[in-house]
């Protein structure tokens, strides 16, 4: 029988989607399913965790040390918890990228990352080349599996018709000390967070300057979408960091992907792999994206936009 650890990523005391994610691609390992909930104050997010569907037991792990999701403190809590464990799993967000390596190092075990599909509870597909080729994978036997989930590729797990246990569990690990929390920088928006979004709208550098990267911002407030960005707007300066889209940003599936002034470099394409309907806009109708786009304008964005959006109401 499997026994499948996942590490839940949560936030402001609420649990992220992603971890909703990794359960579905649990229950396609086969197994029973416990989530680990690593907090300063974990109540609210056990209970979410044990509200999904598969779960079928969360352990609480109240410490002060977990105020902040330093990787370094997690990491030997994770592999104390995940003693008896076949497979420990965390979301292939900068959470999970950030965690699982060290996870993986401490259990002298190589990572399996972006798993994308689940062939058996040993072998599974992930992406390589930038997502553009896919190959199966085989962890050996006899160890346990250490692995990110690629999120975009797996639903949310539904919730269950009745929460699991929640056990609070006491670890007695000595953690490290030769790191600390100095701040957290982070945008404030109002708008649908955008790696869980069913609607995105992303700017490219064609925009020009971040006063025209408004644009953007305004036709995401009609569709009641998120916003993202190429790698070249971040570079130019446009938007920050964290809204970057792609192979170096976030993965993302929404149902309905909006790419304006976006050329397609390789390095986007992967982060919108498994996204639903793709749009774009490029005064360029060579531009890679129109190879991949369900719906292709080809025109000035600065006059297209504002007459979809008018169109859009």
């Amino acid at each position: 029988m499997n026994k499948i650890l996942i590490v839940a990523e949560h936030h402001d005391g609420k649990l992220n989607p992603a971890t909703a994610r990794c359960v579905s691609c649990a229950q396609r390992i086969d197994g029973d399913i416990e989530v680990l909930v690593l907090a300063a104050t974990p109540d609210a997010v056990a209970r979410a965790a044990a509200a999904l569907d598969g779960v079928t037991r969360v352990r609480s792990v109240a410490h002060p040390a977990n105020v902040h999701a330093l990787a370094a403190v997690l990491a030997p809590q994770v592999v104390a918890a995940a003693a008896g464990f076949t497979h420990v799993l965390a979301p292939s967000t900068t959470f999970g990228k950030d965690l699982m390596p060290r996870v993986a190092a401490l259990l002298g075990v190589a990572q399996v990352s972006d798993l994308m599909q689940v062939e058996d509870a040993q072998r599974f597909v992930r992406p390589i080349y930038a997502g553009n080729a896919l190959i199966t994978v085989q962890a050996p036997g006899g160890q346990a599996v250490v692995a990110t989930v690629r999120t975009a590729s797996w639903p949310e797990a539904r919730a269950a018709a009745t929460p699991a246990p929640i056990e609070n569990l006491v670890l007695e690990v000595a953690l490290p000390t030769h790191t600390r929390f100095v701040a957290l920088e982070s945008g404030k928006s109002d708008r649908p967070d955008l790696q869980s979004a069913s609607r995105v709208v992303s700017g490219g550098r064609a925009l020009g300057s971040a006063e025209n990267f408004k644009l953007i911002y305004a036709l995401a407030d009609t569709l009641g979408a998120a916003v993202g960005a190429s790698r070249a707007a971040v570079d130019a300066g446009y938007v920050p960091s964290d809204m970057q889209v792609g192979q170096t940003g976030k993965i993302i599936a929404p149902a309905l992907y909006l790419a304006i002034g976006i050329s397609g470099a390789i390095q986007h394409l992967t982060g919108i792999k498994d996204a639903g309907t793709i749009v774009a806009i490029n005064k360029d109708a060579e531009a890679p994206i129109f190879e991949i786009a369900d719906f292709g304008l080809v025109g000035d964005l600065f006059k297209l936009v504002p007459e979809l959006q008018q169109a859009l109401g």
